[in-house]
């Protein structure tokens, strides 16, 4: 009997010697069972040895493709993405009878032969002579495997999968020399294990652990005999003999492999008798891949996960090999998601709009200070149905989302530090009559101007008259004063402001430089929004936002850390700006007319923004340990907001503290409970006297109108003080809400046209 090696096979030089007796056959033999036309059979002959001898040495295994699992900041799983649904498993934890069935039913002397099995290929041909056809392989359970490397580098490429399985002379060559290294590097016990790992099961499972899931909801360790017949019998023709399908088929396959256990000596015939009359007892689980089957919402988030990693070098030179990777697989991505602040924020968008509303929500929330984005959602689920869609509402155009929505009056603040950043005094007061012209020339970047003369702007109605303060402005949103101020300090630091604070257009196009961004006609996302006033939140410190807090990569037995990309934090502002802005913003929802969106004791800052003629509405605040924004608009930029019903409730006009106040609101009081609730470092602005004595007289007066400023009768919950949000707005006896249209003629953005959804160039909080 021949010396055997460790693992079963023969030595090196009994393989040599071996293949020298069987190689002066292999072309004919080759011919007889792959190729069956006669006439190759010379050909065939005389060119094996050649080809042999011109293939590389060694084979190249790639490490195979597995699923990559998603985890939030708990270790949670929120999805699990795969180019091929794969688990390795070592052969300790794959059940024996799993084992003996692929070895009894492919290859039942795979212990016995070396990489090429003589009397089977013998077999093979006078099985096939008799038939008149190919009806018998003769491939070695090794030349399986190496058949299955060369699909497994092919990866998703048709034509490289096509040749890899292409019934040729020369691949079976290539084949066979690979089969016989391949067992002098491995040995008998290794290449069965790589086998049950690459082998294709059905039902998009690669690998017997995944297949053991996907049919009966259990390891592979766990496997009952008639359970891994039937995966075993699989092999031959996956989808021919697919359970959940035909189960007739698969009943009748799994038996053979039963009987051949029998008939070879792994079971006994009683064993196989008892298992045969076995039910299938399939306990089907569905393929679940991608995004689309992540938890709490959190599909856009995996979605933005996946982009962040295509999209940044620390993953590779490339976007190709970045690719590589992510198709690879086999990661494990501990991400910054925070469940409770997810969970929260998707139980708000439900609460407040429907799927089916002509209109949609999203929404981020980001920490201060470390850039760690904590929550994403949208009203509009991943999906491809009906109100369902792919594209990321909360993320710029270039990580999966659209062109980004008008801002509104919640770029104001802004403005605001960039004019104090440059020493301008929070008391600096401008006349902001109810409407104007521009002021012009205007300065802008590189020694430009804006000089467009006639162009009008105006406030909410004819009552919001001046001289205003910073503080009395911000809280009214008046249009005419930030006009005002950003002619004085110029459009240049304003923009300067914005991309030190990471607010840039959801486009990737450059801002443009006209004094109506000072009213919030650039495109931003939520996402950049939220992280844009976590700036203020963490008093002046921007910090990028980043998704991914670890990566670990399985490939085979071992695992590796690899490199993620780290949020880098600078100073966009001093602490003194950031103070005084949150001095601003904090009024908005504390001081009586911002109670929709006000958290209670606990300290926190924002600002409303409604877009011209009502096409995005907005919310933006912030607490010292959390920022988030809010969007609600038609993403399409068709339907305005009027006459409109959002979450079952009917809306005559929204405002930014009408609908998405609320969300915010609720979205916030979640992710925070149980929190800390740190204050504000506020700092002191003086009313001015004239101020405090007009404020007086308006009170009265629209106490006696009812006018709908903030202080009118009449079923009034704290109303709307132009960009302040509380109460109705309104619309059930406050007076009449703002309106936060005005008019800009042709040629105002120096022939760069309109950006879409500025109609007419107007923003209002």
């Amino acid at each position: 009997m021949p010396k055997k090696r460790s693992g079963g096979g023969l030595s090196p030089t009994q393989q040599a010697a071996k293949f020298l007796g069987v190689s002066v056959l292999a072309g004919v033999v080759m011919a007889g069972i792959a190729l069956p036309a006669a006439g190759a059979l010379g050909l065939a002959a005389k060119g094996s040895v050649e080809g042999f001898d011109d293939i590389p040495a060694n084979l190249k295994r790639p490490p195979l493709s597995q699923r990559t699992t998603i985890l939030d900041n708990r270790g949670h799983q929120i999805a699990q993405v795969y180019s091929r649904d794969r688990t390795v498993v070592e052969l300790k934890n794959i059940s024996p009878y799993m084992q003996k069935a692929i070895v009894a039913i492919e290859d039942s002397r795979f212990y016995e032969h070396g990489a090429i099995d003589l009397k089977g290929v013998l077999r093979a041909l006078n099985k096939n002579a008799q038939e008149g056809g190919v009806t018998q392989g003769a491939s070695t359970l090794t030349q399986q495997y190496v058949k299955n490397v060369f699909v497994e580098e092919a990866g998703d490429d048709p034509t490289k999968v096509a040749q890899a399985t292409q019934q040729t002379l020369g691949r079976k060559i290539k084949e066979l020399k690979y089969a016989i290294q391949v067992e002098q590097d491995l040995g008998k016990n290794k290449i069965l294990e790589n086998y049950l790992n690459i082998t294709f099961f059905g039902q998009q499972a690669y690998g017997v652990e995944a297949a053991s899931q996907r049919y009966f909801s259990k390891h592979a360790k766990d496997l009952t005999l008639p359970e891994a017949a039937l995966l075993a019998g699989l092999v031959q023709s996956p989808s021919y003999y697919d359970p959940a399908n035909d189960p007739a088929k698969a009943t009748k396959r799994r038996n053979v492999v039963l009987q051949r256990m029998a008939d070879v000596g792994d079971i006994s015939q009683a064993e196989a008798d008892k298992a045969k009359k076995e039910p299938l007892g399939l306990k089907v689980t569905p393929p679940r891949n991608g995004c689309i089957t992540a938890v709490k919402g959190a599909g856009f988030f995996c979605d933005y996960v996946r982009a962040v990693f295509l999209n940044d070098p620390v993953f590779g030179k490339t976007r190709e090999d970045r690719a590589k990777i992510w198709n690879q697989g086999g990661l494990t991505i501990r991400t910054t998601l925070d469940p409770q602040a997810q969970e929260s924020v998707q139980k708000s968008i439900r609460d407040h709009v429907k799927q089916s509303d002509d209109v949609a929500t999203a929404a981020a929330i980001v920490e201060p200070g470390t850039g760690k984005i904590l929550a994403m959602g949208q009203s509009r689920p991943y999906g491809f149905g009906k109100n369902e869609t792919q594209i990321n509402l909360s993320v710029d155009g270039a990580m999966g989302g659209g062109a980004g929505y008008q801002p509104g009056s919640t770029f104001k603040p802004i403005v605001a530090a960039a004019a104090l950043e440059r020493g301008m005094p929070p008391t600096k007061s401008y006349a902001s009559p109810y409407k104007m012209d521009y002021p012009t020339p205007v300065s802008a970047c590189g020694g430009r101007t804006w000089n467009e003369k006639g162009v009008p702007v105006e406030n909410e109605n004819e009552a919001e008259v001046g001289p205003y303060a910073m503080k009395e402005a911000t809280a009214k949103s008046v249009n005419t004063y930030y006009v005002e101020l950003i002619s004085e300090i110029g459009i240049c630091p304003v923009t300067e402001m914005a991309k030190k604070m990471g607010v840039e257009r959801a486009d990737g196009k450059k801002m443009t430089q006209a004094p109506s961004i000072a009213l919030g006609t650039q495109e931003m996302s939520p996402l950049t929004m939220a992280n844009g006033y976590a700036t203020f939140a963490s008093r002046g410190m921007y910090c990028t936002p980043v998704a991914i807090a670890s990566i670990s990569q399985r490939i085979g037995d071992k695992s590796k850390s690899l490199a993620v990309p780290k949020t880098t934090c600078s100073r966009a502002m001093s602490e003194k700006t950031a103070d005084t802005i949150n001095t601003l913003l904090r009024g908005v929802v504390e001081d009586g007319t911002g109670t929709q969106a006000g958290l209670g004791s606990r300290a926190s800052a924002g600002k409303t923004g409604t877009t011209d003629f009502r096409y995005a509405a907005w919310f933006v605040g912030y607490t010292p340990n959390m920022a988030g924004a809010v969007w609600v608009g038609d993403p399409a930029h068709k339907r305005r907001m009027v006459d409109i019903s959002i979450g079952g409730v009917w809306h005559s006009k929204v405002f930014g503290g009408q609908v998405p106040g609320p969300i915010w609101r609720d979205m916030m009081s979640g992710a925070l409970e149980g929190k800390d609730a740190p204050s504000f470092q506020l700092v002191d602005i003086p009313d001015p006297e004239r101020n405090r004595d007009r404020d007086e007289d308006d009170r009265d007066e629209d106490q006696g109108r009812g006018r709908g400023r903030g202080h009118g009768n009449g079923g009034n919950n704290g109303g709307f003080l132009g960009g302040l949000i509380g109460g109705n707005g309104g619309n059930n006896g406050g007076g009449p809400g703002p309106n936060p249209s005005f008019s800009v003629p042709e040629g105002f953005f120096q022939g760069q046209g309109v950006p879409r959804g500025t109609d007419n160039g107007g923003q209002r909080g």
